[in-house]
């Protein structure tokens, strides 16, 4: 009896990813409605946030794939996250990864895969957490007939070759974009080890085509590679927040997934707060009514008195209030090392919140999950963060974002992800950049760092002296005496208006004004041919001539900031000028362009 025990397993978590408008949800939702229409009536339990599909359920719609699925299925089921994305996959975190056993990541066979798509991917690696792909919407492959609810191995043998032939070379293009990212993959029923290749199942997630074979592959891969993980475990819960409510008749509480252990009413629990941990007992445990969707039952619940992992439920219990969304919460007995696990929470929080003395932006999120995974992201792209933190944007943010402003204007920003300001606080001239897609958000985040550096770029270019030359072409004086007027060849670099002039044996005075086809411009670079107006006491015959060559008198602190910073703007005619203006200079300064690196 001990050893049956021992060798019981829970059912495997599943989550669904993908890139939006891909199918994630349709697919979820047909998921669900095909468990429910095949359970049998002593099998309609209810989840928070998931959604349970019995081993019956599976095997029932898994009868013509007697080869895929050869062994007899132990788990009891599987256990979908009712929420698709990658912004609530986030919150199935704990120590060394995630909470989820396997994902589904959902692709448009017609349409390949986009950013959010890849993104997922990394996101999995990350957490390593494998997956199968969904190639979704073949009703959508031109010819493509449809079978409601058949296998894929059923239904693709009665379509036309021509169409077979779209099919496979849609699918040749997934095996490709996975190879992107690093990965091995094929069609499902062509692999011989899943440990080397990702699976990639065809699927419609309106007609139910494919659906068998997705259930069936979950569920035998699963319990073939994972029995250690699914091994379940008779001490107290373990679990993650995916949510916190406050829900009419109950106060607030939180919907949590428990992937571990045994909750029972009256436990004590211990979980991540905004103001630290929070230590409080169980005052209730709920689940939705029988045969109601989660959506439909807001306040509708069922008090239960236990309940084993994996199952999602809500909790009722005081001071939840505060409670954080992807924090871990713990079940206490009296066994348990309560200060221990209070420890291992905070140490927990405080790697994803924090506060550094850094010039870097300052972000905040809905949940631990998100806010994890956007600080990944942006240390990923090279952006340093100052503050990473949960809730609303406070005060305290604006005056720290404003710090960094002064320094490096940039990184001056919020990045708040599903959150608000405030009320009745005043942003002044701080960038708050809201968005509820995580790779959406940093896209613009980049943008608008990208945008000022530019803009700060352009700026202090316009106020540099930049390295230019030119040659006063014979037979064009305009006017021989101050400002003088010639036209002019500008033979390298980039010749500004205002700029100071120099030639071999000293300083000649400055530009006035240039003019191309006889209108004003800023400037003009090499192999333009301009007039030019120079003023400084000067004389055509005098102190300048016809065919003598010009050169901008360039500030050394100029050519340095330009040499340092502003390296892919120097041209190889701009290098050949700096060298010879760096000479000429050198006559009256030895030191001049000893900083210089082209």
């Amino acid at each position: 009896m001990e050893e049956a025990q021992a060798k019981r397993l829970r059912q495997p978590i599943v989550v669904v990813l993908g890139h939006v408008d891909h199918g994630k949800t349709t697919l979820l939702d047909k998921i669900r409605g095909t468990a429910v229409v095949r359970k049998e009536p002593g099998e309609m339990t209810q989840e928070v946030g998931a959604s349970f599909v019995p081993s019956s359920v599976i095997e029932k719609l898994s009868e013509k794939l007697k080869k895929m699925l050869q062994v007899k299925l132990e788990i009891p089921g599987l256990l979908f996250i009712d929420t698709p994305g990658h912004e609530y996959f986030s919150n199935l975190r704990k120590r060394g990864g995630s909470i989820a056993d396997i994902a589904i990541l959902v692709v448009d066979i017609n349409e390949g895969f986009q950013q959010q798509t890849f993104e997922s991917i990394d996101i999995l690696k990350g957490r390593k957490v494998p997956f199968l792909v969904a190639a979704n919407k073949i009703d959508r492959i031109p010819g493509w007939k449809p079978f409601e609810n058949e296998p894929f191995l059923e239904t693709i043998g009665k379509q036309k070759k021509d169409v077979q032939n779209r099919l496979d070379n849609q699918v040749y293009d997934i095996v490709t974009q996975i190879a992107q990212a690093g990965l091995n993959a094929d069609r499902f029923d062509r692999i011989k080890d899943f440990t080397k290749n990702v699976a990639i199942i065809p699927v419609s997630a309106k007609t139910g085509e494919g659906i068998p074979d997705l259930l069936a592959l979950l569920a035998g891969l699963t319990q073939r590679f994972m029995k250690e993980r699914l091994t379940f475990a008779e001490g107290p819960a373990k679990g993650v927040i995916l949510e916190v409510k406050e829900d009419l008749g109950l106060g607030h509480t939180i919907d949590v997934i428990l992937y571990d252990g045994i909750l029972r009413k009256n436990d004590q629990i211990v979980l991540g707060g905004v103001n630290g941990i929070i230590t409080t007992k169980i005052r209730g445990i709920f689940v939705p009514k029988p045969l109601q969707d989660m959506k439909l039952s807001k306040y509708d619940f069922t008090s239960i008195d236990e309940v084993y992992a994996a199952a999602g439920v809500k909790i009722s219990a005081p001071g939840l209030e505060d409670a954080l969304a992807g924090s871990p919460i713990y079940a206490v007995n009296s066994e348990s090392n309560l200060k221990e696990i209070e420890n291992k929470i905070e140490e927990e929080l405080k790697q994803v919140r924090f506060y550094n003395s850094v010039e870097g932006i300052v972000v905040k999120a809905d949940s631990l999950g998100t806010l994890e995974a956007i600080v990944t992201a942006l240390n990923k792209e090279n952006i340093p963060v100052r503050v990473a933190d949960i809730g609303n944007i406070s005060k305290r943010d604006l005056m720290e974002a404003s710090i960094v402003a002064q320094q490096k204007k940039e990184y001056g920003i919020i990045a708040a992800f599903r959150v608000k300001t405030q009320t009745g606080l005043d942003v002044g001239n701080i960038k708050i950049i809201y968005d509820d897609i995580i790779y959406q958000l940093i896209e613009d985040i980049k943008k608008y760092i990208d945008d000022i550096k530019n803009s700060e770029k352009r700026k202090t270019l316009e106020t540099l002296i930049l390295p230019g030359k030119f040659k006063i072409l014979p037979g064009y004086v305009f006017r021989r005496s101050d400002p003088v007027i010639v036209g002019v060849e500008i033979q390298g670099g980039i010749v500004k208006s205002k700029s100071p002039l120099i030639k071999q044996d000293g300083k000649v005075g400055e530009v006035l004004q240039i003019q191309d086809n006889k209108k004003s411009v800023e400037k003009a670079s090499v192999g333009m041919e301009v007039a030019v107006s120079i003023k400084g006491n000067l004389m055509i015959g005098r102190q300048i001539d016809e065919g003598d060559v010009l050169y901008t008198d360039v500030p050394k602190d100029d050519l340095e900031v330009l040499t340092e910073k502003y390296k892919d703007i120097i041209t190889d005619d701009m290098k050949k000028v700096i060298k010879e203006i760096i000479e000429i200079k050198r006559k009256e300064d030895p030191l001049y362009g000893i900083n210089v690196n082209l």
